[in-house]
């Protein structure tokens, strides 16, 4: 079972963390192909999927896709799904963004509030927590990588 803890004190830094489990992703197929990311309004998940698709999808525009719910980039071997569940309130909004649709592709899910989705997570999942971690440095974090299966 895969488990990391990070500190950063940048964002720079956090971006660097998610393209190192890019990469590391990309080069072992035991972990599974889904990041469930969890943390507070700020904290730094979308910085982390900006450096995770820098491995995955070069040169692509990472955006939080708070209104889109799904942005999709192409990258040379897998496609890279960055979900926004902050504002799905149950299965139906799910269901009506094509979530299991996306989950059968192949491709990498990076997910944004799986806290709001606990019920549609698969069982093999690596999560991803997020926190500020020291009140005197604003930009420093505390990432928590787990294999969950």
């Amino acid at each position: 079972m895969y488990t990391l803890t990070l500190y950063t004190a940048a964002a720079t830094e956090t971006e660097a963390a998610g393209a190192a489990l890019a990469a590391r992703m990309l080069t072992d197929e035991s972990l599974p192909p889904f990041v469930a990311l969890y943390g507070d309004l700020g904290v730094g998940k979308t910085a982390f999927v900006r450096g995770f698709a820098s491995v995955v999808a070069p040169g692509v525009l990472v955006r939080s896709p708070t209104f889109a719910l799904v942005n999709e980039y192409r990258g040379k071997e897998k496609h890279l799904f960055h979900f926004d569940m902050y504002r799905i309130t149950d299965e139906d909004d799910l269901y009506s963004i094509g979530y299991d649709d996306y989950l059968a592709r192949d491709g990498i899910c990076l997910v944004e509030w799986s806290e709001n989705i606990p019920y549609a997570l698969p069982p093999h999942h690596l999560r991803v927590e997020i926190e500020k971690n020291d009140p005197a440095m604003p930009d420093s974090r505390r990432i928590t990588i787990e294999e969950r299966s």
